[in-house]
């Protein structure tokens, strides 16, 4: 490859990735191209222009694209079954009236943040906010409060999950690139989520709440109203299904951290249920039974649910393989040790340029899980040359700024905007700063545990 203006080596490779990358966000921003088709074409554009060979880039594009969804689309598959058990069966709604009851109305904003948190853990952003609008409504009117005060601190526990916790896809896509350990991160992000969901979410939604009012649109409201479902599955049997696929993964990290040599046949059996896709899938078919079969659906109904789910997945699932072909290229050409030596050069915190990175391309493309991806194949080479670096908190820190300053260009901005029946203004003012909030509270709660472990 002939170097740029007797540039070094390295100089002409970071010249070419920023080429690919505002390549990239032009693409998926301003002419709202396809971002898999948008991933695709920039990876083919980076490896040329990086001098590999055309075969190499194919071969390239295609390893890390079957490399990344080797185990995120098993994941993604299963969540999404467990999620949509979860709507069908009531158990959202189940939840969110126990926690109503227990709390009371005063601090029934506490309440929301909780099912947020526990209802995201095995679905995605946009499931989860669809899931919860009814939920929002029903106890807006019930309790008389503002529709934001109700609202933000779901859409922070939702959003926290989202970018932070396993086995959430998002934080997976880190864990696998950075190969960290998956029960670390878990404990770690539930140390540094739980504090930042609390402050962007009830005490940031009880102030903008007194200063935002907004009504729910007509036809929703009333839609979400006229649909009842007095036969709900317990508190108990709904929570343990829910939480069930985090319990089993966290007895896996346990027995590894006893017995890590895995002496036993206790440590085995363990850390295989441990594994995130047997814990999924144990989790899903339990889910069957204690949300489906208990409820009274028929094997026909429970076909039809886990089928159709899917569906709404497989854009989501492209994108993220369109990411880890962009990352792919970004090691094999040279580029990702070109980063690395130029970010130990300049001695930059590993946690802050995780951030860094991950926020930049979250602004620029508007997609947490491009920003994530993406983020991921430029930080992993850096982290190689980091000794000592907690890589357990480098996984939080991409995942953190993968959230920041949602805006004009997030599908999500939009459907916020329009389930809360807000002008562009309003949703600037409520949900943009809650995403940036969380970001940005999450960065210092991650550098202030850097400190301690």
């Amino acid at each position: 490859m002939s170097t740029i203006f007797g540039l070094s080596h390295n100089a002409t490779l970071l010249i070419w990735t920023l080429i690919a990358i505002i390549f990239l966000i032009l693409l998926i921003s301003k002419y709202k191209w396809n971002p898999f088709i948008t991933l695709l074409l920039s990876a083919l554009m980076l490896g040329l222009l990086a001098g590999m060979k055309p075969a190499d880039v194919i071969s390239s594009i295609t390893g890390g694209l079957g490399g990344t969804l080797g185990t995120i689309a098993i994941v993604i598959g299963l969540g999404t079954m467990l999620g949509k058990m979860m709507a069908e069966s009531g158990g959202a709604e189940q939840i969110a009236t126990t926690l109503v009851d227990r709390f009371g109305v005063k601090r029934v904003h506490w309440a929301m943040m909780i099912v947020g948190f526990i209802v995201g853990i095995p679905v995605f952003f946009e499931v989860g906010v669809i899931l919860m609008i009814p939920i929002i409504f029903t106890v807006a009117r019930k309790t008389n409060m503002s529709l934001l005060q109700i609202g933000i601190p779901i859409l922070a526990g939702l959003s926290t999950v989202h970018g932070l916790v396993p086995p959430h896809p998002a934080p997976m896509i880190a864990i696998e690139a950075f190969n960290a350990d998956l029960g670390k991160t878990i404990l770690y992000s539930l140390i540094v989520g739980i504090p930042t969901a609390i402050i962007a979410g009830p005490v940031f939604g009880k102030f903008i709440g007194k200063r935002i009012h907004t009504e729910p649109p007509a036809e929703l409201a009333e839609q979400f109203s006229a649909k009842k479902n007095s036969n709900l599955p317990g508190f108990g049997i709904t929570l343990l299904t829910i939480l069930l696929p985090v319990i089993l993964m966290l007895i896996g990290s346990i027995a590894n951290i006893v017995d890590p040599d895995a002496t036993s046949g206790f440590t085995v059996f363990s850390e295989f249920i441990g594994n995130e896709i047997i814990a999924l899938l144990i989790s899903v078919v339990f889910a069957l039974f204690s949300l489906g079969f208990a409820r009274g659906f028929t094997k026909h109904e429970l076909s039809r649910f886990t089928s159709e789910c899917l569906a709404p997945t497989a854009t989501i699932i492209l994108i993220i393989g369109g990411g880890g072909a962009f990352k792919q290229v970004l090691i094999n050409s040279g580029v990702g040790n070109a980063i690395a030596e130029f970010a130990t050069n300049a001695h930059i915190n590993v946690i802050l340029f995780a951030w860094l990175v991950a926020a930049l391309i979250r602004v620029a493309t508007g997609s947490a899980t491009v920003a994530m991806t993406t983020a991921a194949g430029i930080v992993a080479p850096v982290l190689a040359l980091t000794p000592g670096a907690n890589i357990e908190l480098v996984v939080l820190a991409t995942g953190a700024g993968s959230l920041v300053l949602s805006h004009v260009n997030d599908a999500g901005f939009w459907m916020i905007k329009e389930f809360f029946n807000m002008s562009v203004a309003q949703t600037l003012k409520t949900w943009t700063v809650m995403e940036t909030l969380l970001s940005v509270v999450g960065l210092i709660f991650i550098l202030l545990l850097s400190t301690v472990v």
